[in-house]
């Protein structure tokens, strides 16, 4: 009996071993696309159009926000598909490393509040210049 390749779990200290260009698998997938999965890239490397260096910056790491940020292509997409090798394992502590992380990402950003600032801001400079110019 054969295992499927989307029941095959790695952890994330699994995946970060597979960072070299001869060995390199990376993590790309959120809830909102059905989930983090594992992808062996490594015959992909040579082929992609944004050339090796870019696809080894990311190797052994969660590329998924690289990756969507980017705007891939239904043909990247379906690519993609053929070097799955399996899921990423999310237990506790990978939820809590995600958790952290995003956080950590959040604050660095200067989360909402930040982003309540820049809209008071501009809506500042509007009113300066309607009233003030009159």
């Amino acid at each position: 009996m054969t295992t499927e390749t989307s029941e095959v779990e790695y952890t994330m200290n699994e995946v970060e071993k597979h960072n070299q260009q001869d060995d390199c698998w990376v993590v790309i997938g959120n809830t909102k696309t059905g989930g983090p999965k594992v992808y062996n890239i490594t015959k992909y490397l040579d082929n992609h159009p944004g050339g090796a260096e870019v696809l080894l910056d990311v190797a052994g790491k969660d590329a998924d926000e690289f990756f969507e940020d980017i705007g891939h292509s239904k043909d990247a997409r379906a690519e993609l598909k053929k070097h799955l090798i399996g899921t990423l394992k999310l237990d506790e502590a990978e939820v809590a490393r995600r958790n952290a992380e995003k956080d950590k990402v959040s604050t660095s950003n200067g989360g909402p509040f930040n982003k309540y600032l820049l809209v008071v801001a501009i809506l500042v400079v509007i009113w300066a210049y309607y009233f003030k110019g009159k």
